[in-house]
């Protein structure tokens, strides 16, 4: 069996902190919780079920996760990234142990990720499986510094692993919008900052797999699409053409709030910070920080 650290970024999650812990406790000798301060009961939870939990100041995801990755730089193993809603599946777990063993080429493996909305698993309009990096050889890997859509660059061989991560968050629909709502302002920050060539975020590209061919779609074929028409057509592609129509209500509610409200909430926000910089002549990091209360000038690097 390899040595796995785990790693779980938090902030308020005392509804599920537990949950994830326990479910990743079978293949990992230690886990890591990086607090961004919650105010509620995260951190004893996690502290009485064994974690060693530090306190770090939040500026984006991917800076707290390079921040977490250098608080291991002493563990001789590999690191699991998993989200505080997140769970391992136990059966998933049973295999692993049994048969995944990497060989010493491999610095890296690919989880499956299976989605939940409202109760249901989302296994149509191209939601599962998805495959993400999640599990890398200690000091081979690092999180590209973006503001949005983050991911980890692996230096080597990469394989499929037999783990299967479950998001399945037990808060209310009212948090899951307000949560999108500063994923929004985070996309708008992310595509704006490109669009000028700033410095503030990383270009490099080099992704694995399905997260690369997702980009490359997004900033090749939707982004070039004319704005008011890409909600419509995410949600007649994810919809009708991978058939998400198939996983029932659930299914229709979210591939809506994603194209016709995210999506095109992403959109108004650039926009909105675009005219706030033509009529009052600021520049972006000014307009970005008073139209989204995000200070992007702080280094993420």
């Amino acid at each position: 069996m390899i040595l796995i650290q785990g790693i779980i970024l938090t902030l308020n999650e005392e509804l599920h902190i537990a949950r994830c812990i326990e479910s990743i406790a079978p293949i990992c000798s230690d886990i890591l919780v990086l607090d961004s301060g919650s105010t509620d009961r995260t951190r004893a939870i996690a502290s009485g079920l064994g974690a060693r939990v530090i306190e770090n100041k939040f500026l984006n995801h991917a800076a707290q996760l390079n921040a977490a990755i250098s608080l291991c730089a002493d563990f001789d193993g590999w690191l699991l990234r998993i989200d505080a809603d997140e769970i391992l599946d136990a059966t998933a777990v049973q295999k692993f142990l049994r048969a995944d063993h990497p060989q010493a080429t491999t610095n890296g493996m690919m989880v499956r990720r299976r989605l939940h909305f409202m109760g249901r698993p989302m296994k149509w309009g191209g939601m599962d499986p998805v495959w993400t990096l999640r599990l890398w050889r200690n000091r081979h890997g690092q999180c590209e510094q973006r503001w949005m859509d983050e991911h980890v660059r692996v230096t080597g061989e990469i394989k499929a692993s037999t783990l299967i991560i479950d998001d399945i968050n037990m808060n209310s629909l009212h948090w899951w919008t307000q949560k999108h709502n500063d994923y929004a302002s985070r996309e708008a920050i992310e595509i704006l900052l490109h669009r000028s060539n700033s410095k503030l975020v990383d270009k490099d590209s080099r992704l694995q797999s399905q997260a690369a061919r997702k980009r490359w779609i997004k900033n090749n074929i939707y982004t070039r699409m004319p704005a008011t028409a890409r909600g419509c057509l995410y949600f007649l592609y994810r919809y009708l053409i991978r058939l998400g129509f198939l996983d029932g209500r659930q299914g229709f509610y979210f591939h809506f709030l994603q194209a016709f409200w995210y999506r095109t909430l992403v959109e108004a926000k650039c926009a909105d910070i675009e005219s706030y910089i033509q009529t009052h002549d600021a520049s972006l990091v000014d307009a970005i920080r008073l139209r989204t209360g995000i200070d992007v000038s702080t280094s993420i690097r």
